[in-house]
């Protein structure tokens, strides 16, 4: 489909980074717009300078359930067929961006999670562009997710979320000109390899001492949880039959819930033999507790906000130096302790 802005924009480049949330798009978008010739969102005030709290042409991910559920909403994955790709959107978009972004660089380069569902949408409205994909292990993405106070939700569906997703950008990805994906595990393994890949990619080159370093030390905390739960939880009947559950799915894309964390193969087998109906009880059972803590975490925050509405100025002051004096001692009792 030809673009819907007008040719004289050609010679721009419109990168746009892609991933779940949680899956390093941040870092890896920072450091695509340090590279030569290359310009990104910078200090906008939004959330992780995302283009999608910069504009309103379409619904940010927030709307179809946020984190870890906006891709079930079939709404939230948009095409060249959708009815929002006008010639009017097409310039209100570009007009939005195009005012965070340094005029004087060529290439200008946009992260946003949704992106991952909305490719062939962004190619159609933006003439030469440039997708890049990063995944992250599911068990890293959704214990993030699932820890992130915005989507507490239970750990199966947050893997069904992921699956969900990346099936679609899989067929998407068809019809896409320019792609280039990589895994988040192998971009904190070798990141100068990669910016050095990107930058051909994109055709600019990497600059010398400016990129954000990386680390891949954030991984092994969700891995080292899982194991525990998959191996000493009150509930890891459950944990044992989600891993056994969508083993399948995720090995396709490389990645495993059952290989290296310590569980041993009878009780994957034994997770293997687990019908049908007990399975689907078991996700029913941790979906009744993952709505239980949601229920409880928006009623304190309702509580706080009352409070806060309701009580005079004077006790609010007295009652937040008593909450500071609180903190500060158990700061110095913890370099005590250490």
């Amino acid at each position: 489909m030809t673009s819907l802005l007008d040719g004289g924009d050609i010679e721009r480049q419109y990168v746009f980074i892609c991933g779940l949330h949680r899956s390093g798009t941040s870092l890896l978008g920072r450091n695509v717009a340090r590279l030569e010739n290359c310009t990104g969102f910078k200090d906008t005030g939004v959330t992780e300078d995302e283009g999608q709290f910069l504009q309103d042409v379409y619904p940010v991910a927030k709307v179809y359930g946020g984190a870890g559920k906006f891709g079930f909403d079939p709404r939230a994955h948009l095409t060249e067929t959708s009815p929002l790709l006008t010639p009017e959107n097409a310039l209100k978009l570009k007009q939005s961006w195009e005012r965070y972004w340094d005029a004087s660089k060529a290439i200008r380069v946009e992260k946003t999670p949704g992106n991952l569902l909305k490719t062939r949408f962004l190619q159609a409205v933006f003439p030469n562009s440039y997708f890049i994909a990063i995944k992250r292990h599911p068990v890293a993405v959704s214990m993030a997710n699932q820890r992130w106070k915005v989507s507490l939700a239970s750990l199966h569906s947050l893997f069904e979320h992921w699956l969900h997703c990346h099936a679609l950008f899989e067929e998407d990805r068809k019809h896409l000109r320019h792609v280039y994906e990589l895994s988040y595990e192998d971009y904190v393994r070798d990141p100068d390899k990669y910016h050095e890949e990107v930058a051909a990619f994109i055709g600019t080159r990497v600059p010398e001492g400016v990129m954000e370093g990386v680390t891949g030390a954030y991984n092994q905390k969700y891995f080292n949880r899982w194991s525990d739960l998959l191996n000493n939880s009150p509930f890891k009947r459950y944990y044992q039959y989600i891993a056994v559950h969508y083993e399948p799915g995720f090995a396709n894309y490389g990645y495993s819930l059952s290989k290296g964390f310590g569980v041993k193969e009878a009780r994957l087998r034994k997770a293997k033999e687990t019908s049908a109906i007990a399975g689907a009880l078991c996700c029913l059972m941790a979906n009744a507790c993952a709505l239980l803590v949601r229920s409880t975490t928006k009623s304190k925050g309702y509580i706080r906000r009352q409070l806060r509405a309701w009580l005079p100025p004077a006790l609010k002051v007295r009652i937040k130096h008593v909450f500071q004096k609180i903190s500060l001692s158990k700061k110095q009792h913890d370099v005590v302790s250490s």
